[in-house]
């Protein structure tokens, strides 16, 4: 009774290992995928505006196309001038 016992804990506990090694590999994978070209990789990220050159974290800007703005403004008028 107590060799089944530990049986089945050993086997709990080994299941249980695996899953956390195949949840943890799964999580890298994701966070160690590269970002799209010219994308910022993660929201912290400053950007400048494409319109005046004010830098500002993307989370907060305004994307349009492959460009980022800091307001609907900006993004209306379009790329700035130099």
């Amino acid at each position: 009774m107590g060799r089944l016992f530990l049986l089945v804990v050993l086997a709990v506990v080994a299941i249980w290992l695996v899953r956390r090694a195949l949840v943890h590999a799964s999580r890298a994978k994701q966070e160690g995928a590269a970002p799209e070209a010219g994308a910022p990789s993660t929201q912290g990220d400053l950007v400048k505006c494409a319109h005046c050159g004010t830098h500002l974290p993307f989370a907060e800007a305004r994307a349009v196309g492959d460009r980022v703005y800091c307001s609907e403004e900006h993004a209306r008028l379009g790329p700035g001038r130099g």
